[in-house]
């Protein structure tokens, strides 16, 4: 399911009551709630508490209670017994080690990524279609310059208000694309993110002419973005490159760092180009 609505991405979307079911509809509530009582904590930094996992989710004590034992059990949740609260467990870091096996990205396509992200003296992303998701697959940072913290592998949402989103919602047929956005929406991650769908079209349709997505402050206040499609054979696109830096530095550096993204596409679309097709 992807997640959509809302006005932050750190929101979690989930139930809000906790209704018994009328009838068995193929999917387990009591894992469904699990998985949400296992994100809510994940959100909270120094843990957070049976109550407070009870009331976000619209979840009664006694339920809450059961499920985070069930996931402590399990090694997914961990109880901090001396500040009362819980935190995750041990074994997310095997789901997270697991996420970034599969989508890890051919060592050729990393040393291009690399190499945009030195050039250009940004940081760099390697973006991919994965199903019918737009999934990082591949990100490269320094300390100089850091990614945007919620762009790490597997970051999968808010298409609408990234470069490389755009890039590839742009791509995809306009009625896969209506039907994604319909299920994500367009919420506003900043006062600058795009809305408005036939504002978004046409921002789309001018990404597909010029090969060249920009968003400026719409995912992350403070930060541009620039990302060029990766094609694969005959030319479909197939990923998306692209770099972030300050706006105001992105600003005064536009053209030479446009270069740079378009040259590393044309180098990654001809690595894709390259290999042989599956059979």
């Amino acid at each position: 399911m992807r997640h959509g609505g809302g006005v932050t991405l750190e929101q979690s979307a989930g139930e809000t009551a906790d209704p018994q079911p009328a009838r068995p509809t193929g999917i387990l509530q009591s894992v469904g709630r699990a998985l949400l009582v296992l994100e809510t904590v994940a959100e909270y930094r120094d843990g957070v508490s049976a109550k407070e996992v009870a009331q976000r989710l619209g979840l009664t004590l006694p339920t809450t209670y059961h499920l985070l034992s069930t996931l402590i059990d399990n090694g997914y949740v961990v109880h901090l017994h001396r500040e009362r609260r819980y935190g995750l467990g041990y074994r997310v870091r095997l789901l997270d080690q697991a996420l970034h096996r599969q989508l890890a990205v051919p060592a050729d396509v990393a040393v291009v990524v690399r190499a945009l992200h030195e050039r250009a003296d940004a940081a760099a992303y390697y973006a991919v279609y994965r199903n019918d998701e737009i999934v990082l697959a591949h990100v490269e940072d320094s300390a100089r310059r850091p990614r945007i913290q919620l762009l790490d592998v597997g970051f999968h949402r808010a298409a609408h208000a990234t470069a490389f989103g755009k890039v590839m919602l742009a791509a995809m047929e306009p009625a896969v694309r209506a039907q994604y956005l319909a299920e994500t929406g367009l919420p506003p991650i900043t006062p600058q993110t795009i809305t408005d769908a036939d504002v978004l079209e046409s921002q789309l349709a001018h990404t597909r002419e010029v090969s060249i997505a920009m968003e400026l402050e719409e995912f992350h206040s403070g930060i541009a973005c620039l990302a060029s499609p990766v094609r694969a054979a005959g030319g479909v696109v197939a990923a998306a490159v692209a770099i972030s830096l300050p706006a105001a530095e992105f600003l005064t550096r536009r053209w030479d760092v446009e270069r740079a993204v378009r040259q590393s596409a044309t180098t990654l679309s001809r690595t894709l180009q390259g290999r042989p097709t599956r059979g």
